[in-house]
């Protein structure tokens, strides 16, 4: 096996067995093993399935990049992550959809609640997104796919689920929220907005501290550090 093919399994099986023991096999392996032993057990391949994926990465040869990446598409980058940064921030404060909330029927859908009520995992997409746009071989593409997929899909995973779960509360914060991005502003369903301390000084330190760790840790200046210092 060849080393795309290699991390392309890898990832591959870092995404589907998130899906697959977070869904259809959650239920009988709860009630096989208990919740502690499925925790266990998930964290486990999680963490097995990510270490396989991370060391395959860099024995993966480097192929050229598919097009060129000019200050234009740094700069789209540099503020679609500093986006996303104030999106995962804003993220961890009055979120339903984490674990063991009850507050679905009564949250505000404002600051990053009011874009999208998938905060956290349309961070998570725009980095994939981004790390493609600027880094456009072949290896990065298969990593940040991966957790493209992996956040969209279990986006909306999540929304079934919960709705299952919750049918009343989750109901009533599915009628003011939205999965896109800024749609149920554009309906009128929301008002842009309102955002947090936490979300915005927050999400700007991540954002400056993320892009400047890319020098010493991957070789080459990202973010603003492009054309500052």
């Amino acid at each position: 096996m060849d080393g795309q093919m290699l991390l392309l399994a890898c990832a591959g099986a870092f995404v589907g067995t998130h899906f697959i023991l977070s869904h259809p096999l959650r239920r009988p392996l709860v009630k096989a093993i208990g919740e502690k032993g499925f925790l266990a057990l998930y964290s486990l391949v999680a963490f097995a399935t990510l270490g396989a994926t991370a060391w395959a990465y860099p024995r993966t040869p480097t192929t050229p990049p598919l097009w060129p990446v000019g200050d234009g598409l740094w700069a789209l980058a540099t503020v679609l992550m500093l986006a996303a940064s104030i999106m995962l921030l804003g993220s961890l404060i009055r979120n339903p959809a984490m674990p063991g909330a009850g507050n679905a029927a009564s949250a505000e859908a404002r600051g990053v609640y009011a874009i999208t009520r998938h905060p956290m995992l349309w961070a998570f997409a725009t980095w994939g997104a981004v790390h493609i746009v600027v880094y456009p071989v072949t290896k990065n593409i298969i990593v940040a796919a991966a957790i493209i997929v992996l956040s969209l899909v279990g986006a909306a995973l999540q929304d079934r689920k919960k709705a299952a779960l919750d049918p009343q509360g989750w109901t009533a914060w599915q009628s003011r929220t939205s999965y896109w991005p800024f749609a149920a502003i554009a309906q009128g369903r929301a008002r842009f907005g309102r955002f947090g301390a936490h979300a915005l000084a927050g999400g700007v330190v991540v954002w400056l501290v993320a892009t400047w760790a890319h020098l010493p840790l991957a070789g080459w200046a990202a973010g603003i550090w492009r054309w500052v210092g």
